[in-house]
């Protein structure tokens, strides 16, 4: 890892160190390379209160400089800048050995929970030799999830159908004020339709979503220029998430980013301590953007992130285990959209 940025990094200053120790305040000029003694393999964080989607995470670094004022990261871990695991080929045995053991069982596996998947890909080129490893299994697929449009390094990759390239979108109000150093959402979807040409299946997530005053438009004109750019077919799933976060975040963004209206809102505590929008609130979003997506698609993966049953049957007329459960759910949607075989066990 570590030569590979020397090489695309020929001006930077490398610093060799015994301890790299968390920092308090953000340093955007430094990158911290260190060997993670952890397990590289996690399941998503759920809570057993609200829906989970059986995703799992390779963990292979932590923060995130796009700055996008509602971040989670913030106040969610307890080290400031950007870090990267420089020890891949433990995390490749980790990989390798996890979906060995479980030839049955259907992996979706994401690296954008604690970081974004292709923020820094143009120097470390990490995704050179990880798409390649998700092509020689018919077990697993892999999901990209960025704000970027660093997708260059994907184009001539042999990735056999099994990588997903993902990205976040909202309404432009809220990328204009509130993910100031991501992407534009032009930029986001042009990207899109450059992996779905080059034979990638593609996968939105609409979270946070916001309530605005004009929020309707908003995210409607997001989804018609998400349909301009690509065709339904390409896409695996879409999932929705309104806007919800830890207590302690609103003094962080007060803090951080003082002009953002984030979190100053109508808000209650939900089940798993977050602070969320009522839930007729939350029902409104999401059968807005459900109806919108199934007039273009009927058939197409639409999916809550960590939402009750009563939101689900409000917004959907049906609950996951209705449909076998959110995981199986989702692992339907890699088989008839991807042709992926392996079977859940």
């Amino acid at each position: 890892m570590v030569s590979t940025l020397r090489k695309r990094l020929p001006e930077a200053r490398f610093q060799v160190v015994d301890l790299v120790t968390a920092k308090s305040e953000h340093d955007p000029e430094v990158l911290e390379v260190i060997r993670f003694r952890g397990r590289f393999m996690k399941s998503c964080p759920g809570t057993r209160h609200y829906l989970c989607c059986g995703y799992r995470i390779l963990h292979f670094g932590v923060q995130c400089s796009l700055g996008c004022t509602y971040c989670i990261l913030q106040v969610y871990l307890n080290q400031s800048n950007l870090r990267i695991f420089g020890n891949t080929k433990d995390l490749f045995q980790e990989l390798d050995a996890e979906l060995e053991a479980h030839p049955g069982r259907l992996f979706r596996v994401g690296t954008g929970e604690f970081t974004d998947s292709l923020l820094l890909d143009p120097w470390t080129q990490f995704s050179r030799e990880l798409v390649p490893v998700f092509a020689q299994r018919n077990n697993a697929v892999l999901e990209l999830k960025t704000k970027t449009n660093h997708v260059e390094n994907l184009f001539d990759l042999e990735h056999g159908g099994h990588t997903i390239v993902a990205w976040s979108l909202n309404a432009q109000e809220i990328v204009t004020k509130e993910e100031s150093k991501a992407a534009s959402l032009e930029e986001r979807l042009k990207a899109a339709a450059i992996c779905a040409e080059k034979g990638y299946y593609l996968a939105f997530h609409f979270d946070p979503m916001v309530e605005y005053p004009d929020w309707r438009r908003g995210y409607g004109s997001a989804l018609e220029c998400l349909f301009d750019c690509v065709k339904p077919r390409s896409i695996v799933w879409i999932s929705l998430g309104a806007f919800r976060f830890m207590p302690d975040l609103k003094h962080a963004i007060h803090t951080v980013h003082p002009h953002s209206v984030m979190p100053y809102g109508e808000f209650i505590r939900g089940l798993d301590g977050k602070m969320r929008y009522f839930r007729d609130v939350r029902v409104e979003l999401y059968s807005f953007m459900v109806e919108r997506i199934r007039h273009v698609d009927p058939n197409l993966c639409v999916y809550l992130c960590m939402e009750g049953g009563d939101i689900w049957r409000q917004a959907f007329g049906y609950t996951p285990p209705d449909k076998g459960g959110l995981p199986a759910m989702l692992d339907r949607a890699v088989r008839e959209r991807m042709g992926v075989v392996g079977e859940k066990g």
